[in-house]
């Protein structure tokens, strides 16, 4: 079955408007219109898109700023409390220091009484001493009498 050429000129006639109903086959003039519409939407959208990224890296920044900030209060908190570290340090030297001078002072109270035991003692030999002359003494007289 062959198409005679009177239905191959009514097929050529009529193809253009079927394609355009079917939005398949636009002029080419129309269809290139569209086309730049189309480019310049996706256009004004990427720019929009460029504006917001832009927004969100400016958000970024804003709150590494703040974080740079918090760090930089941390960093300040830290250095105070080193100070008072290294002030309680030298508290602790000057008491370690006190300390040593009352070490000193019990060593010399040490020493004192040492000396005072030993005169103590000899004091008490010599009174032995004394009593048991005296004692033998008296028996001595009294043995004689």
């Amino acid at each position: 079955m062959a198409l005679a050429e009177e239905d191959i000129r009514f097929i050529k006639a009529h193809l253009g408007e079927w394609l355009a109903e079917q939005s398949l086959g636009k002029p080419p003039a129309v269809y290139e219109l569209e086309l730049r519409e189309r480019m310049v939407r996706v256009e004004e959208e990427l720019k929009h898109q460029r504006e917001l990224m832009r927004q969100g890296f400016e958000q970024i920044d804003k709150r590494l700023e703040q974080v740079d900030k918090r760090f930089e209060q941390v960093d300040k908190r830290f250095e105070q409390v080193d100070k008072r570290f290294e002030q309680m340090d030298k508290r602790f030297e000057q008491v370690d220091k006190r300390f040593e001078q009352v070490d000193k002072r019990f060593e010399q109270m040490d020493k004192r009484f040492d000396e005072m035991l030993k005169r103590h003692d000899r004091q008490f030999l010599w009174v032995i001493g004394f009593i048991a002359t005296s004692a033998g003494l008296v028996i001595s007289a009294v043995r004689l009498l």
